[in-house]
């Protein structure tokens, strides 16, 4: 049902509810600008938290009661988010996570469409990507569409998939024109770090597709032919080398993180 939002703004005008689901943990650096971008907008905000050891929890209570802030163990990137979504009231859930931030022309955006009447139940939103001090531009990388802006229950989070979840709908889908950004990797040990996480949590998925490199042949194309024609697409034919060298960087180690996962999925199999 729609309500007036109680901004004190008499301008504006009643529209149905937003909640914001969002996980942390150990996100003191980024929660306060995440939450500062949605506080104005969202009806509340649910945080699940999975054990955080710094200031997150002090933070994102110092932003008043439409910050619900739930414990909870870690139960993998999916099942976690999922928890998330299953604790808004609102009609409409807007997905974050702790290091992204809704723009201002985005929020009127939001603002406005819930203020009126929405064509679609999903919303994909294009999302900016700031990398090693760099807005990345090119590369595959801009824009990089997530479906984040739902109706309540018509998306879910497949809790089968290891690494890279995303929403699931099959509710027809439109698309916003302004960006959230994505402050994802302020430096260059924080990248590969992830990504050798990352690698790892890919394996299961290699050896169920069979990516395991069993034959030499096999092996080359994954190990090496797959990572320098990942190289290849982004950095020139999707015109990574636009983002200076910074680009350069982030081509170059994301084609070596293509041949980690395999290359890890081959170790397993062996061992």
């Amino acid at each position: 049902m729609a309500e007036q939002i109680s901004t004190g703004d008499p301008s504006r005008a009643a529209r149905e509810r937003l909640s914001v689901a969002m996980v942390a943990c150990n996100e003191a650096e980024n929660i306060a600008r995440t939450l500062e971008s949605v506080i104005g907008l969202a009806d509340e905000i649910n945080l699940v938290d999975s054990g955080s050891t710094d200031r997150t929890l002090e933070i994102a209570a110092s932003f008043g009661p439409k910050v619900k802030i739930f414990e909870e163990p870690w139960k993998g990137f999916a099942r976690q988010k999922n928890s998330a979504i299953n604790k808004s009231a609102g009609e409409w859930v807007l997905l974050l996570d702790a290091d992204e931030s809704v723009s201002a022309e985005l929020a009127v955006e939001i603002e406005t469409l819930l203020a009126g009447r929405p064509e679609f139940e999903a919303y994909l939103v294009p999302r900016r990507n700031l990398i090693f001090g760099r807005w990345m531009r090119h590369g595959g990388f801009y824009p990089d569409h997530k479906l984040r802006l739902f109706r309540k229950g018509v998306a879910r989070l497949p809790e089968d998939i290891e690494v890279h979840e995303t929403p699931q709908t099959s509710a027809k889908t439109g698309t916003l024109q302004h960006d959230l950004l994505h402050y994802q990797y302020p430096t260059l040990a924080l990248y590969i770090e992830h990504m050798d996480r990352y690698s790892s949590a890919s394996v299961a998925k290699a050896l169920r597709q069979g990516r395991t490199s069993r034959s030499l042949a096999a092996f080359l194309i994954n190990i090496v032919v797959n990572p320098a024609a990942t190289f290849v697409k982004n950095y020139f034919f999707r015109l990574g080398f636009m983002d200076g060298r910074e680009g350069l960087l982030l081509h170059l180690y994301h084609s070596v993180y293509v041949s980690w996962k395999y290359a890890k999925a081959w170790e397993k199999r062996r061992g």
